[in-house]
């Protein structure tokens, strides 16, 4: 059998089971911030819609990390789930993805350090201890319309009880996402938000029960886990993590060893899949085959990779057995039908990198299908 046969018959184009949804195949849309919410409000709207419905031939979409509250943004014009307004604008993209077959989680986020007092009515942000992130910036759209890069400053360590609080959160934005009409949600564990910053020890300096031992980093990420599960099912949730990206000052020698540690923990809370965040860059760091192996082994569920893979690359971890689904971002942006170019050998079209942040339909919806 040829090379070019073999691809063909990939097991990406395979169907596959995860938690309670049946998926087509196993090529996931990761998730991408577009910016591209109506304002006031970061409330999703129809021109998101259109968007997500190109690529429902996604077996899976993530959506845009989407704010779990007003505390939990960091950027410009993302999308929350926190208010009515919100809901029902998602309510616009649900629909659209699942009148086209499609299967949609949304993932939710806190970014905790990685955030700007213009966002909180001039406080700082938070986070688990009061360590400013080196060399990290965010983009804020200006008065005058423009978007910019801006340094981040001092956060303030939060409280046991607000740590209570944010868990609160996570819960209720499990459930509005229910409401919403989304398969399942993705907890964004990974990047240098704040449940990685509760699992780093560069991030995390406290001494009492969310910090110190890796079981107490761990216990953040336990504790949201077990809220949005009893919320709407294990079944239901998915979980993304990111041991070997260091952006962000998140550059830590024991995070290997608590992921791990994390992975052992949701074997036990029977979520649906974990999402390794891999970095996509051109020199960025490659993820050891042994820590794969030693992932598989913590952790027996759905497993989902994303960065800089091909078909090939794809094709290859599946057979493999060290993950069940593939995550491509950026391809996804130019190619609105990615699966059918992929399954098809079909040249990929090049994105618009000026347009990925911000802006109306250019580089946005007005990508053709081949």
């Amino acid at each position: 059998m040829s090379n070019h046969a073999l691809l063909k018959d990939s097991a990406l184009f395979t169907p596959l089971q995860l938690g309670s949804v049946a998926l087509s195949n196993r090529i996931v849309m990761a998730p991408m911030t577009r910016a591209r919410s109506s304002q006031p409000g970061n409330i999703p709207n129809q021109m998101m819609a259109d968007y997500y419905a190109q690529r429902a031939a996604a077996g899976l979409i993530v959506t845009e990390a989407t704010q779990i509250s007003k505390q939990s943004q960091g950027y410009s014009f993302t999308p929350g789930i926190h208010t009515q307004e919100q809901i029902d604008g998602w309510k616009l993209v649900t629909n659209a993805v699942h009148k086209t077959g499609g299967r949609i989680f949304v993932q939710l986020w806190h970014v905790g350090r990685v955030s700007h007092p213009v966002f909180h009515d001039g406080a700082a942000p938070v986070a688990p201890s009061a360590i400013q992130p080196r060399g990290t910036q965010v983009w804020i759209v200006g008065d005058d319309g423009v978007g910019r890069m801006v340094d981040t400053p001092m956060p303030r360590a939060l409280t046991v009880d607000e740590i209570g609080g944010i868990v609160g959160d996570f819960r209720q934005a499990a459930a509005n996402a229910m409401a919403a009409g989304f398969d399942g949600i993705e907890l964004h564990g990974g990047n240098g938000y704040l449940i990685d910053q509760f699992l780093r020890t560069v991030s995390n300096h406290r001494t009492d029960q969310y910090g110190g031992s890796v079981d107490n980093r761990v216990r953040f990420l336990r504790e949201v886990v077990a809220a949005v599960s009893e919320e709407i099912g294990a079944h239901r949730v998915g979980v993304r993590l990111a041991p070997y990206i260091t952006f962000k000052d998140m550059a830590d020698p024991a995070i290997v060893d608590t992921i791990l540690h994390a992975a052992a923990e949701l074997e036990k809370q029977n979520v649906a899949y974990i999402h390794l965040s891999e970095a996509d860059w051109d020199d960025a760091p490659t993820i050891p085959e042994d820590f794969r192996h030693r992932l598989r082994a913590a952790y027996s569920g759905r497993i989902i990779v994303a960065g800089r893979y091909d078909k090939e690359r794809a094709g290859k971890i599946l057979s493999d057995g060290l993950a069940d689904l593939v995550a491509f971002g950026r391809p996804f942006v130019a190619n609105p039908d990615l699966p059918k170019r992929l399954q098809e050998n079909l040249a990929l079209a090049d994105l618009d990198g000026a347009s990925l942040f911000g802006g109306d339909r250019r580089g946005y919806t007005d990508y053709s299908p081949a």
